[in-house]
């Protein structure tokens, strides 16, 4: 049936009703079905690539926090020990002391193998094992080491063994020795069995003589259990890998090295058998050329079986001598598996619709256009001169309605030919005032929905606003807070070294090179100089924080009694950007002429617009004023804005807000506060800001909004409100004040 309708519109090139009604309604709904399939496509695939960007960012910025903290702990352990020997608060002749020392630093968690050896051959080693107890094995006097286990309280429970050991001939002594600083061994396994790196240090006395070696030792099992326990979507790992490529951890792979008779042979990246770390790596060496080459985390994309990886790949350094890259993969199919579902699950409803949508399009069609082609029919041979024509009723209401009307029009249609003319008079005077009316409706509701949009932009700002102030309040809080506490104890310790230096004139010479080295007295003066910025900084900051809640009140449309000069000073704070110095343009000058005004009541958003509407109208008025003049002109004339408060009458409060742009011709002038009027180019001004600031001033408070200008000279708009929106509609006492 819709073909052979099809074919007589192709012949006489009218279009038939039935067709106007399928085409479009099933067009829309192929249009529609389309675009949601396509926009919801293209928009998951969006919100995969920002998620797993900040997924893989996140997970590469806690693996790289936990392995440095991981790695602080042996190098302060280290620092502790080599300080306490030095400075002689630890005697490490006295194997018994440095023994129960070394245990309490074990006990309590902080490593789990200390390590001290001195040039004479003796040593202590202090370690928890497997079983979680403490042994200690100890070098009294060479060759033999005794092995005790230890009890709660540090003491020897047990001798476990005795062998021979000399500690100097161990790599980790003569590596420090070598190196003469804290530095970290290669990867070996250790007396545990344990694949472990070491770092040590020498320790060297007051007149540079050598007086023993501290070694701390980390098993690289703990960065394995904690990848492991890192969760990267559903099955995305982790690994680590040294500068040259060696793998040093995995989040899958318990022990990726291979050990022979004790030797420990670490294995390439690119050489592993699990599939994505080897193409991970080998995808980094054909970028970079090689991983030395790599200084900054990097983001990059890798296909693996078909399945694309996002990968992310970050250094890891210390001062100590560590140069590895932490290294996070995420498979893609982690997160579109789902989508990818819900993606067909949808297309297949939407096609179903689709098919639905047609199949009732051409039914209604066919209701609606089988009457009217009777009633089409019927009003042909009326045209012929048939005035005796009858339609059959429809089962649908409003062609039943259209049927009767039109065998009601057939028996009156002889009487109404003699009024015809008096009708069509009659009809285009309705016709005048209907388009009067619509006009008038159409300007109105052109008013009314940019009046909305600027509403809700100026609502999101508020929420923008407030969201960020409520972002920095809590760390600069956090900051603030704790400066105080900073300053008293930067003082208690500065006092603690004053009563040291009266009560022990006759320091060491270390120490008495190190005052001078540091200039103790210029950073006695300094640190507390330091402080006191810091202090006045964080308050600098909270109120700039205080200013942005002010202003982020924009959506609050209940009256409150607010301060006027909070609200500018919020939106001044808001357009600072704009005050500033630019390279080709000085900072505007800002004048505040405040008086001393009461709180005021109103609607603290809609204020804040109006303050928003005139000081960028001012601001575009300065740049617009710049184009032509140099930086030196503009020097020698600044631009300038004035903003001045007053009381009137003590019911009234009076804001004024002037410039020294180039002002407005009297034409432009009679406009201002007309709807859509506006002289900006087209995309930097809708003509509305004034029209909504004067129906707020004037309608929502009951006061007095006007302008003065003077073309070569500036612009002031002057505000009046009373301080009580009781007080709205009576009669101002005091004529606006004279414009500056």
């Amino acid at each position: 049936m819709l073909l052979k309708t099809v074919s007589r519109w192709s012949v006489t090139g009218q279009m038939p009703l039935r067709l106007i009604l399928v085409v479009p309604f099933v067009m829309q709904i192929f249009v529609a079905v389309g675009l949601t399939g396509y926009l919801g496509i293209r928009n998951s695939q969006k919100s995969i690539n920002t998620v797993v960007s900040q997924l893989r960012s996140e997970t590469s910025d806690r693996i790289n926090q936990q392995i440095l903290f991981y790695l602080e702990k042996p190098y302060l352990t280290n620092q502790t020990i080599a300080a306490g020997i030095s400075e002689g608060q630890i005697d490490i002749k006295d194997i018994k002391a440095l023994e129960h020392f070394s245990w309490r630093l074990v006990n309590q968690n902080t490593v789990g193998f200390l390590q001290t050896a001195t040039p004479q051959g003796t040593s202590v080693t202090v370690e928890r094992v497997e079983n979680g107890s403490i042994e200690a094995r100890v070098v009294t006097s060479l060759p033999n080491r005794q092995t005790y286990r230890l009890d709660d309280q540090g003491n020897r429970a047990e001798l476990l063994e005795t062998k021979k050991f000399d500690p100097r001939t161990r790599p980790w002594y003569k590596a420090a020795l070598q190196a003469g600083e804290p530095s970290w061994s290669k990867i070996f396994v250790g007396a545990s069995g344990k694949v472990t790196i070491s770092l040590s240090q020498p320790i060297y006395g007051e007149i540079g003589n050598l007086l023993g070696v501290q070694n701390s030792n980390f098993r690289l099992s703990r960065i394995h259990e904690f990848l492991k326990s890192v969760k990267v979507g559903l099955t995305g790992q982790t690994f680590i890998v040294d500068r040259s490529g060696q793998l040093i951890a995995s989040s899958l792979i318990e022990q990726p090295y291979k050990i022979q008779d004790e030797e420990l042979e670490q294995i390439p990246a690119t050489a592993i058998e699990n599939l994505v770390i080897r193409a991970t790596a080998t995808a980094v060496l054909e970028r970079f050329g090689d991983f030395s080459r790599i200084n900054q985390s990097q983001q990059l994309d890798v296909v693996v079986d078909g399945d694309r990886q996002f990968v992310q790949i970050s250094p890891i350094r210390d001062e100590q001598g560590i140069d590895w890259f932490s290294v996070v993969v995420v498979p893609e199919s982690d997160f579109t598996a789902e989508i990818d579902a819900n993606t067909r699950t949808t297309m297949l409803l939407c096609l179903a619709a689709l098919v639905v949508a047609t199949i009732l399009g051409i039914y209604t069609a066919q209701l609606i256009a089988q009457p009217l082609r009777r009633l089409s029919q019927s009003s042909e041979a009326m045209a012929d001169g048939a005035l005796d024509q009858n339609v059959e009723l429809s089962n649908v209401r409003e062609l039943n309605v259209l049927a009767r009307s039109f065998n009601r029009m057939t028996q009156q249609l002889r009487g109404s030919f003699t009024q015809l003319e008096q009708t069509n008079e009659q009809l285009e005077h309705r016709v005048e005032e209907r388009t009067a009316d619509l006009k008038e409706t159409l300007q109105e509701l052109q008013r009314t929905q940019t009046q909305m949009i600027q509403a809700e932009k100026m609502s999101s700002l508020g929420q923008l606003v407030a969201g960020v102030a409520h972002e920095i309040n809590n760390p600069v809080n956090f900051i603030h807070g704790n400066v105080t506490h900073i300053n008293e104890y930067t003082q208690n310790l500065l006092e603690l070294l004053q009563l040291y230096q009266t009560e022990f004139p006759d320091s060491t010479p270390a120490i008495r090179d190190k005052m001078d080295e540091i200039d103790l007295e210029f950073l006695n003066e300094d640190v507390l100089k330091l402080l006191t910025s810091m202090q006045v900084g964080t308050e600098r900051i909270r109120g700039i924080v205080t200013s942005l809640r002010n202003f982020s009140r924009l959506d609050e449309a209940q009256v409150k009694e607010v301060d006027i000069h909070e609200g500018i000073e919020s939106t001044l704070l808001i357009l600072q950007h704009r005050l500033k110095a630019k390279v080709n343009c000085p900072p505007t000058t800002l004048i505040r002429a405040y008086g001393d005004l009461p709180l005021v009541e109103c609607h603290p958003g809609q204020m804040n617009q109006v303050f928003m509407n005139i000081l960028v109208n001012a601001l575009d008025a300065l740049e617009e004023s710049n184009i032509n003049r140099t930086y030196q002109a503009i020097e020698a004339n600044p631009n300038q804005i004035t903003i001045r408060t007053a009381v009137i009458d003590a019911e009234w409060v009076e804001i004024a807000i002037a410039d020294n742009g180039p002002g407005m011709s009297e034409e432009t002038h009679q406009h201002i506060f007309d709807p859509f009027f506006t002289t900006k180019p087209i995309g930097k001004g809708t003509g509305m800001g004034m029209s909504i600031s004067y129906q707020i001033i004037t309608e929502k408070h009951g006061g007095n909004f006007s302008c003065c200008s003077t073309l070569g000279k500036g612009t002031e708009f002057v505000i009046q409100i009373p301080v009580r929106l009781s007080c709205r509609n009576e009669k101002m006492l005091v004529g606006t004040a004279e414009n500056s």
